[in-house]
């Protein structure tokens, strides 16, 4: 099965990079008491090669949470020339982009282009996530809650060391997004999405207003304002803008108690 292991950050790298500094430094220590300025050298280049691997993983954080969904798609681009299936993964990573930054149309657009087959149907994970998240911010709520429990209800992936758990927490979270936007949260939905933007930065700000929502909810309106206080200014193809000037109205409305306005005829 094609699941949504791709959207998880890896956690290999950085477990193999800490292991392996420690080794460094251990050698480090041991080559200092007979060659002082070997031992400093050789943690200076551990030094500079773990703080190069910071910045760069602090730049791809960057990029995912800067809302521009094009310099995501160009960040990608020789990954999606590289996935397998590309007829098919291509264009459905392409719409899972442009879904999770409110691209709606063009999520739609880029995903009538991916092949149908049997990368199409092993997709199934892949492709609940995405209808979910569709679903959600069209505002079809039913339907976006009925494709959530058909994606938490499929097997979790092998036994591969925490990777089934985070594919959980993914498939938890865009479960309680949708619940979100129908304004059915349950306990515990917002720590999910806290949590799931927090480890996976392409739904950072998706997850976001999932919890602000949850928050206006439960009259949390200092909290609803400080999640979205470093949103950016998204442009006008995204729903994401009407989504932030929605929420900020209600909380202005409920911290000044006047009335719903009425719909106009």
């Amino acid at each position: 099965m094609l699941g949504m292991t791709h959207l998880i950050p890896p956690v290999w790298t950085a477990r193999f990079l800490f292991v392996a500094s420690a080794a460094g430094a251990a050698v480090a220590l041991r080559v200092s008491w007979d060659h002082p300025l070997a031992g400093v050298g050789i943690l200076v280049a551990i030094g500079l090669t773990l703080a190069w691997r910071l910045r760069a993983r602090w730049r791809v954080r960057r990029i995912f949470r800067s809302g521009d969904v094009e310099g995501v798609l160009t960040w990608w681009r020789d990954s999606l020339r590289r996935i397998p299936h590309p007829e098919t993964m291509g264009p459905l990573m392409t719409a899972t982009a442009f879904a999770a930054y409110g691209w709606l149309e063009k999520a739609r657009e880029a995903l009538r282009h991916a092949e149908r087959g049997p990368a199409w149907d092993a997709a199934i994970e892949h492709r609940l996530f995405l209808d979910t998240l569709l679903l959600t911010f069209e505002g079809d709520g039913d339907a976006a809650i009925q494709r959530a429990n058909a994606l938490a209800s499929l097997p979790l992936p092998p036994s591969q060391p925490g990777l089934a758990d985070r594919v959980e927490v993914l498939r938890g979270a865009v479960g309680a997004l949708a619940r979100a936007f129908s304004h059915q949260g349950r306990d515990g939905d917002a720590q999910l999405l806290m949590s799931a933007g927090d480890s996976s930065p392409l739904i950072h700000w998706a997850m976001r207003y999932g919890a602000a929502i949850i928050a206006v909810d439960e009259g949390e309106l200092a909290q609803a304002r400080g999640l979205l206080e470093d949103a950016p200014e998204w442009p006008a193809e995204s729903c994401f803008r009407r989504f932030h000037a929605e929420i900020d109205a209600e909380v202005t409305r409920l911290e000044t108690g006047d009335e719903p306005t009425a719909p106009e005829a």
